[in-house]
């Protein structure tokens, strides 16, 4: 069983590095360029790892977005106003 998710560690190293050098080359210091690309490629490499792995275990994930369970969704009860037009839901008449 191979984990192709694992392809996106050196994909972010090799992205950091060259940025890294780029960066190191015009401020004259490519050590300090190397080791910043170095981890903020490793970063992102682990990032982009960790979101796919979490969209193979969402079940591929076709329309891209989050979806909450129903029991997290906040559905007011009874009162007829929305959030923007100034009703404080407190019942009572309207005199």
């Amino acid at each position: 069983m191979t984990n192709k998710n694992a392809a996106f560690l050196p994909i972010g190293i090799g992205l950091g590095l060259s940025i890294g050098v780029a960066l190191g080359v015009a401020l004259d210091n490519v050590g300090l360029g190397l080791a910043l690309g170095t981890a903020i490629g490793s970063g992102f490499g682990v990032a982009l790892m960790g979101a796919a792995n979490m969209k193979a275990k969402k079940g591929g994930g076709s329309d891209g977005g989050a979806v909450m369970p129903s029991s997290d969704t906040f559905q007011p009860s009874g009162s007829d106003c929305s959030a923007d037009s100034g009703c404080d839901g407190g019942g009572g008449g309207g005199d």
